[in-house]
């Protein structure tokens, strides 16, 4: 079945409209920086003067990999159910930054090697108990990935009928950046060993044998032709729920919270199919990892932070969060020249003329 968004343009008029109420602010032009920015994009995907930022919400996608056979991860795959568990108890990174910025977040099991207890922020997607190894077999059939895809986006439908108008995504799965390094290569056609990166922690002589597997993971796995079928040999359940939920928020215009190296190569994915998806998209972070670092160059992109992180499970979003908040602030608050009474005279003609 094949997949059928229908992802809008931002507006042109609303673009100069909003840049007009930007530049009234009583401050030099472009004084606010990124902030400017941010304002300018938020208006964009809200379609409107006056954004919000209403319920915003993460999403953990989580998944296991087959390909932790071979020897990938500096950690077992049973950390990533035991991480799960950290994130429902509040334990973990991104729950106790997710309550410091009051962000709803929801885990989703997308293909768990587990039976996990029922939890009412733990909400069931399982396609399957993790994906095959794709050293030597297809990660998922073609269906089960466009399954994927579709509960990504029904999962994120369902959130934004709650008035949801600012997501983001993110992902907790032992081995998914050997996949996400897989997914960079076949897509942007970088060389494999700028892709890869040291994930979990590995050290030197564990990343070269993390880039052998790879490099004959793709030796087994040639023609790929689509983004699809690259999704379904190397991706996960994860990742590829990801890319329908990235698919999803923007085609009912929400603002796009984009977080670490994992995530961007799911939007890679989804950017494949729909390159009208960035413009809904904010980046909180740039990685340590040198994949993501390369994405976003990639992407033509600006992070808001740059921390070295590499965590993933949504941290950089929650802590890129108020930011946003500030961006919205600020152009819905912040005093005009006219409104402050400052004589427009003094003004900068590109300003002038908007009082005209």
């Amino acid at each position: 079945m094949p997949l059928n968004f229908v992802i809008s343009a931002p507006s042109e008029k609303l673009r100069l409209l909003l840049q007009a109420k930007i530049d009234q602010k009583t401050k030099p032009l472009g004084a606010l920086g990124q902030l400017e920015v941010l304002a300018l994009q938020i208006g964009l995907c809200q379609n409107t003067l006056t954004p919000r930022l209403n319920k915003p919400t993460i999403l953990i996608f989580a998944g296991d990999h087959g390909i932790v056979e071979a020897g990938i991860s500096a950690y077992p795959q049973i950390v990533t159910s035991q991480m799960i568990g950290n994130f429902l108890s509040g334990g973990a990174a991104i729950s106790v930054f997710a309550r410091q910025h009051q962000l709803e977040l929801l885990i989703v099991d997308a293909g768990v090697n587990a039976d996990l207890p029922y939890h009412p922020k733990l909400i069931d997607a399982k396609i399957d108990k993790g994906t095959h190894n794709f050293l030597t077999y297809q990660a998922m059939s073609g269906k089960a990935c466009i399954k994927a895809v579709q509960a990504g986006a029904e999962l994120v439908l369902e959130q934004y009928k709650t008035e949801c108008n600012c997501i983001g995504f993110g992902e907790m799965g032992i081995g998914n950046t050997s996949s996400a390094a897989l997914l960079m290569h076949c897509l942007t056609n970088l060389p494999l060993d700028q892709c890869v990166g040291r994930g979990t922690g590995l050290n030197d002589e564990q990343l070269r044998h993390k880039l052998n597997v790879l490099q004959q993971a793709l030796n087994n796995h040639e023609n790929l032709s689509t983004p699809l079928d690259v999704l379904a040999t190397f991706g996960g359940y994860e990742i590829a729920m990801m890319v329908g939920a990235y698919l999803k928020a923007a085609e009912v215009g929400m603002l796009i919270m984009v977080d670490g190296f994992i995530a961007s190569t799911a939007l890679l994915v989804a950017y494949k199919l729909y390159p009208q998806v960035l413009a809904y998209c904010v980046f909180s972070h740039v990685s340590n990892e040198q994949g993501h670092q390369a994405l976003l160059v990639y992407f033509n992109a600006r992070a808001i932070l740059n921390m070295d992180l590499r965590l993933g499970e949504g941290s950089g979003i929650a802590l890129a969060y108020p930011l946003l908040q500030s961006a919205v602030i600020f152009l819905n608050e912040m005093a005009t020249f006219a409104e402050a009474g400052v004589k427009t005279v003094m003004l900068p003609a590109r300003i002038q003329k908007d009082f005209e």
